[in-house]
């Protein structure tokens, strides 16, 4: 729609969360360039040419695959632990981390139970061979939970004492991102506390601030998605029925929201989109209209906490009375087995890199801050989260993202998806103006990588 005459070709790409548009002429040219160099055995190139997320992939295959000991040991000790509700892909990561730190050369510990298990002093030196499995399975190891160390800071200091501990890699969601910005808060009481720490989102809820993308939504995505197929499945049979399904993911909308697109949702109600009544009164009657043609079913999506008085049960009692005679309506809260299930290739995969990332990032952190024979790191930038953000992966200081974040909601006060629900609207087939809607950029490819993506 917004083409001219003059518009190239283009190709529409995804470039980290973000959809973007490439000249079709230079991608053709690219990709001629690596078959060009594979012909000619240029092998380092052509991998180059393949772009910067297939070099790193192969460099991480070639890293975690077969057991790597390295020829000299280093004098740190990391801890690893996994905080929180779990989410699919905390596995993966930690396996990646476990391995990554033996390669460099490091002890590597892990704590059972989180920031319990840590104050009391759950530690177990683990080696290679002792994550072999683990990048397919879901929940968590190494079991975990949603304490919060400020009750227990004193335990805590004791036991990275004991153990001589120089880095803590968190592994979880909101509880996570809280629990190191409560640890870097002590610092100022206990010098113990100065050590490196970095924290890997991984929650359903997709809610850490400092990543647009946490470990596990990918995967609680596909688990709501299937449930709401069933559902649609049924209520084709029946006819003239609407579903209200319930997801999870507190007070942040990212999950009703995507998986709302996935599966045609009529509507999905969140926190971060206010709605009322009248807005509630327009989707009833809405839905009456659909069901005069020839799609006789609804499916509408509410997120968990998305109002204080318009629940789950007060949006069915309102659809079933106004919708009397013409449809009827069903409940489904879908629940925990979202946080279920083997991990998507992609949650996989997400947590396979940020492992990796989040160790070589360590590492390189502990080298900086190691003097006559002890680590002291107390600059914000040695406590901080790992995340995708656009087209990159960054590393944010928690002290820096604490101003970014709604503690009362728990979640960012800024969402990148949002925009997202314009397009929801649209093939829910409402009237909406897309003057608001975001498309793709166009770009420019570079000869050294196909896309533009600068992350992984």
């Amino acid at each position: 729609m917004e083409a001219t005459p003059d518009t190239p070709a283009c190709v529409v790409s995804l470039s980290g969360n973000q959809s973007v548009r490439l000249p079709l002429m230079e991608c053709v040219q690219v990709t001629k360039e690596v078959q060009k160099a594979m012909d000619e055995k240029r092998f380092d190139e052509a991998i180059q040419l393949r772009g910067r997320s297939f070099e790193n992939n192969w460099n991480i295959y070639k890293l975690l695959a077969h057991q790597k000991i390295s020829k000299e040991k280093t004098p740190f000790s990391l801890a690893i632990l996994n905080v929180g509700a779990p989410a699919a892909g905390m596995n993966a990561a930690v396996r990646s981390a476990v391995r990554s730190g033996i390669s460099q050369g490091h002890r590597v510990y892990v704590v059972h139970d989180g920031f319990e298990g840590l104050a009391k002093g759950q530690v177990q030196e683990v080696g290679w061979h002792d994550v072999a499995g683990w990048l397919g399975r879901g929940g968590s190891m190494l079991g975990t939970k949603r304490t919060l160390p400020k009750g227990y800071i004193e335990k805590i200091v004791e036991n990275i004492r004991t153990h001589n501990i120089h880095a803590l890699l968190v592994i979880g969601g909101f509880e996570a991102y809280e629990g190191v910005l409560q640890l870097v808060e002590a610092r100022g009481c206990y010098e113990e506390l100065c050590i490196v720490m970095c924290v890997i989102p991984a929650t359903i809820s997709n809610n850490v601030p400092g990543t647009d993308f946490s470990l596990g939504c990918d995967t609680a995505v596909n688990a709501a998605m299937e449930s709401c197929d069933r559902i649609k499945q049924s209520a084709s049979g029946t006819k003239r029925r609407v579903f209200i399904v319930e997801t999870m993911g507190g007070y942040c909308g990212y999950l009703a929201t995507v998986t709302g697109i996935a599966v045609g949702a009529d509507a999905a109600y969140i926190f971060e989109d206010p709605f009322n009544i009248q807005d509630l009164k327009a989707n009833v009657e809405h839905m009456t209209e659909k069901m005069k043609t020839e799609i006789q079913r609804g499916l509408v999506l509410r997120n968990e906490k998305c109002h204080d008085h318009y629940t789950t049960e007060f949006l069915y009692n309102l659809y079933s009375s106004e919708g009397k005679g013409i449809f009827d309506c069903r409940t489904n809260v879908l629940g925990h087995l979202q946080q279920g299930g083997a991990p998507t290739p992609f949650d996989r995969n997400y947590g396979t890199k940020l492992g990796v990332k989040a160790l070589l990032w360590v590492s390189e952190k502990l080298r900086g801050v190691y003097r006559n024979g002890r680590v002291f790191a107390n600059a914000p930038d040695s406590a901080c989260v790992i995340g995708l953000q656009k087209k990159s992966v960054a590393f944010s200081p928690v002290t820096e993202l604490k101003k970014d974040t709604d503690f009362e909601h728990r979640m960012p006060r800024e969402q990148w998806w949002l925009h997202l629900r314009l397009m929801l609207k649209m093939l829910a087939h409402y009237h909406v103006s897309m003057a608001d809607y975001v498309s793709g950029e166009l770009e420019h490819v570079t000869r050294r990588t196909l896309s533009v993506d600068k992350g992984f």
